[in-house]
């Protein structure tokens, strides 16, 4: 008895079994099956793709609005993980982004709950940042500078506290007005602007 079906694919492993054009029948029904579900596949792709878009599209506006409050306050850009990205790749360009990486040092440093931690945190962010000749010295003046070293005798979360204002304010004055003006951030507002203004007209 031979297979009903030219070329199938079963003819091989159900030649000489009694049952030749039944077992053929069933895998045609289960081929059949099978492209039914592959036909449905790019419609479920289709559907997926449009939410990816929309999520994507969703994170765009809110990194737009996050790039304009940048201007707004200091505050507002050191609360924003790209904000402090994008400015500590501007102090890069001044040489000056050991007075970010000092300041985030220290807020990390406040986090810290275990005291021998504590200790050994706080000498390696003073020879580091704050004493004399130190690697990456920040520009602190010598009065701050030996207040923080005789903090690190008792050393607590807040023995680097005048010494990272003092490193803020700096960054604040004059770092921060001159990144606000720098052309990276300008082009950055343009897209932002841009991206806003896109979603209005669609809307």
């Amino acid at each position: 008895m031979s297979c009903w079906m030219p070329r199938c694919p079963a003819l091989s492993m159900c030649r000489g079994l009694a049952e030749l054009p039944i077992t053929c029948l069933e895998r045609a029904k289960d081929l059949k099956t099978r492209l039914g579900v592959l036909l449905h596949k790019p419609e479920l792709g289709h559907k997926t793709g449009s939410s990816s878009k929309l999520q994507l599209g969703s994170r765009r506006r809110d990194s737009s609005r996050e790039v304009l409050e940048w201007r707004e306050s200091f505050d507002q850009l050191l609360k924003s993980k790209s904000g402090v990205n994008a400015f500590h790749t501007f102090l890069k360009t001044e040489f000056s982004e050991e007075n970010l990486d000092f300041w985030l040092a220290c807020e990390d440093f406040k986090k810290t709950r275990s005291k021998t931690k504590l200790a050994s945190k706080a000498n390696r962010i003073f020879e580091e940042f704050v004493q004399s000749e130190a690697p990456r010295e920040v520009n602190i003046d010598h009065e701050t500078r030996e207040i923080t070293r005789k903090n690190l005798s008792g050393a607590t979360s807040a023995c680097f506290n005048e010494a990272q204002a003092k490193t803020r304010t700096l960054m604040e004055k004059d770092s921060y007005p001159r990144f606000l003006k720098s052309a990276s951030y300008q082009d950055m507002t343009r897209q932002a602007a841009s991206r806003g203004t896109s979603k209005r007209s669609h809307t």
